[in-house]
């Protein structure tokens, strides 16, 4: 395993495991000394927590975060079943 692989790996187990993200579908990619985000969350403030988390564990890094919001409330009006 590469160091980067494993600078990747230490990082998605903090994402994971801090309080403030428990994110386990966002996709942590490291080359050179940028941390790459992508995957979905459901709201602003998640997406920020995740660089801040990731700030913390690695300060010397650069954060490119790619994570789109997607709301996951209630489906809005009927279904219409054929």
């Amino acid at each position: 395993m590469s160091s980067e692989q494993y600078l990747a790996a230490n990082l998605r187990r903090a994402v994971a495991e801090d309080p403030r993200t428990a994110e386990l579908g966002v996709r942590v990619t490291v080359r050179g000394d940028h941390v790459m985000l992508s995957g979905d969350v459901a709201c602003a403030d998640r997406r920020a927590a995740l660089e801040e988390v990731l700030h913390e564990a690695a300060p010397e890094l650069t954060i490119l975060n790619d994570v789109r919001v997607t709301p996951a409330g209630e489906p809005e009006g009927e279904e219409d079943l054929r």
